[in-house]
């Protein structure tokens, strides 16, 4: 039996008419750049999150970029992120002419460990970017004690976490301001790169969307503000983004209800260490990752019976090479450092029926048995 890490074909199959007919209405008012069906999404998603404003880009990436660009963020500055995740996270910062500074990470729960923060801040630092990673939500309350104590903002990276929420409230609109990614493999994911920033402050959201489009007026594209990016979401994408919407919700459920079949499944089996869902939380499983030791091993013998896993992600942020400029060493981020030994993202995804969950979890259980 081949198993995919997800199954992008399996999902459009169950939207087929939905997704063919927002795409026939597209091409048939030629809305290809900016458009009513950029517009609807924006209005559709900002109302499925609670936000006031959400402006669509790009991509992820330049969500953060052009949110650090409009708080003023430049040379000399220092922004406090985490040491886990993808470069986008950490790029965007060395792009405003800033430092990234890097702190360790929780150990249960894989995100920023707010303890760890404050030894962290000088007086270059602008704010925090905390980021919400595998679909569980940092620890925001802790975060936003300290960046209000210590007068900084808060931007949280909400790519692996749609709907999302800690304490009852959505992920994104905890602090100034949230990015998404809509990448195909995401949770809610288009058919190419998209993305969106979400805020319930009227004067960044100006701001963000005028820098976004050339630094245009909003209302006149031809009367430019200021110098600024071309990072659009195109018609095709957003009309995509808004057939999947409606879905989202359940999409979620059956993520979690998986991931709890997942923790009955390797219950009672030594070496196995499931995913924990932060107390007061909800963890929407982008991805499903365990801990196990002599992963790689495990991982090889896993591909030899058709399961593709992945790891997230093979290197620690402040261990690139794009990174060894700040002079980091693996006893800087003992637990960052640990977790890329052990971890393994397995298949997650609402297409996944229980005969393939059971087959993943059988041959995860053997091999860990075999290698432990």
């Amino acid at each position: 039996m081949k198993i995919p890490l997800f199954d992008l074909r399996a999902q459009y199959l169950s939207l087929k008419p939905e997704i063919d007919a927002a795409m026939a209405s597209v091409i048939d008012k030629t809305a290809f750049i900016r458009g009513p069906f950029v517009e609807a999404f924006e209005k559709e998603y900002a109302a499925a999150v609670g936000a006031k404003h959400c402006v669509s880009v790009a991509n992820g990436t330049d969500a953060i970029f052009i949110i650090l660009k409009m708080l003023g963020v430049g040379p000399g500055d220092e922004v406090i992120t985490t040491a886990n995740s993808w470069i986008a996270t950490s790029e965007v910062i060395t792009q405003c002419g800033a430092r990234p500074v890097f702190v360790d990470v929780e150990d249960d729960y894989h995100t920023i460990d707010p303890a760890l923060i404050e030894a962290k801040i000088t007086p270059r630092t602008k704010g925090l970017l905390p980021v919400h990673l595998l679909g569980q939500p940092a620890d925001m309350t802790r975060i936003l004690e300290i960046a209000q104590r210590r007068g900084l903002w808060v931007i949280e990276d909400c790519a692996q976490c749609h709907l999302a929420t800690h304490q009852g409230r959505m992920t994104g609109l905890m602090g100034l301001a949230g990015t998404f990614s809509f990448y195909p493999g995401k949770n809610l994911g288009a058919f190419g790169d998209a993305g969106c920033l979400i805020t319930n402050d009227d004067a960044l959201a100006e701001k963000c969307r005028c820098y976004a489009r050339h630094g245009s007026d909003p209302a006149n594209k031809h009367d430019h503000r200021m110098e600024g990016i071309n990072s659009r979401l195109d018609g095709l994408q957003a009309a995509i983004l808004s057939a999947k919407l409606p879905r989202l919700v359940e999409w979620s459920a059956t993520r979690q209800a998986k991931a709890a079949r997942y923790d009955a499944l390797f219950a009672g089996t030594p070496g196995i260490r499931v995913p924990k869902v932060r107390p007061g939380s909800t963890h929407v499983y982008h991805v499903y990752s365990i801990r196990i030791a002599r992963r790689d091993a495990v991982q090889q013998r896993l591909a030899e019976r058709g399961i593709s896993t992945t790891i997230h992600y093979p290197t620690p942020l402040p261990f690139l090479k794009a990174y060894e400029y700040l002079g980091h060493s693996r006893a800087d981020f003992p637990v960052a450092a640990r977790h890329q030994e052990e971890m393994l993202s397995l298949p997650i995804y609402p297409e996944m029926n229980d005969e393939q969950q059971e087959y993943v979890a059988q041959e995860v259980i053997a091999a860990v048995n075999q290698h432990g």
